[in-house]
């Protein structure tokens, strides 16, 4: 038999044991319950992307307001890959200049379309890329105001540089300034026959939207 207080000890340890368990079952309950936090995405740059752009089309600086210049607007696509802090990519993109003119010897050309093949290196903050860009210019120049000959097309170079700002939902905002020149326009006029070096430039904003 056992004594009275061996029976009180056991009951005591038992009850101990009791509120253990029901303590244990509690604290699994409210630790299961709780929110699960997780870390946002890392922004990345890496992708296809498509957009639009509109700015000045100029041919001196520093007024790029003056009335020989014209309007720019096109369409831009390419393809970025983010390494690291560094992006690399290659972009295509088409422009209408809104006949922005080049006085030459007996006239004038005007710059019409542009396409170009660039490509793009730069650094990114995050969400915010800082770019260079260089590629190949294809320029259609329109003989005007005392020049004779069918309108043309001529490669040059381009360089550039900018800045671009990346959104939620896929979309960036950029800016950027394009310097093209373009060597040996043809031209001619009463007073004979002209190669001329032409330099061109380009400031624009545009959006881009990425895939």
């Amino acid at each position: 038999m056992l004594s009275r207080k061996a029976l009180v000890l056991v009951a005591v340890i038992a009850a101990l044991a009791m509120f253990g368990a029901r303590m244990a079952r509690a604290a699994d309950y409210y630790y299961n319950k709780a929110p699960a936090y997780y870390l946002p995405p890392v922004f990345s740059w890496s992708g296809f992307y498509a957009g639009a752009h509109g700015g000045l089309s100029f041919t001196g600086m520093p007024n790029p307001f003056a009335g020989r210049n014209g309007l720019a607007a096109g369409l831009q696509a390419g393809y970025n890959y983010q390494i690291g802090v560094a992006v690399l990519g290659a972009e295509i993109e088409g422009s209408y200049l809104g006949h922005t003119e080049h006085k030459v010897l007996g006239g004038t050309l005007e710059e019409t379309w542009r396409g170009a093949i660039k490509a793009r290196g730069g650094v990114t903050f995050d969400q915010t890329l800082l770019y260079g860009t260089a590629g190949l210019a294809l320029t259609r120049f329109d003989a005007a105001d005392g020049l004779s000959g069918n309108n043309t097309w001529k490669a040059g170079y381009l360089l550039g540089g900018g800045i671009e700002r990346g959104f939620g939902g896929g979309l960036s905002a950029k800016v950027e300034y394009n310097y093209i020149n373009t060597p040996d326009v043809k031209s001619s006029s009463a007073f004979g026959f002209r190669r001329t070096d032409i330099d061109s430039h380009v400031l624009k904003a545009g959006l881009n939207y990425r895939f």
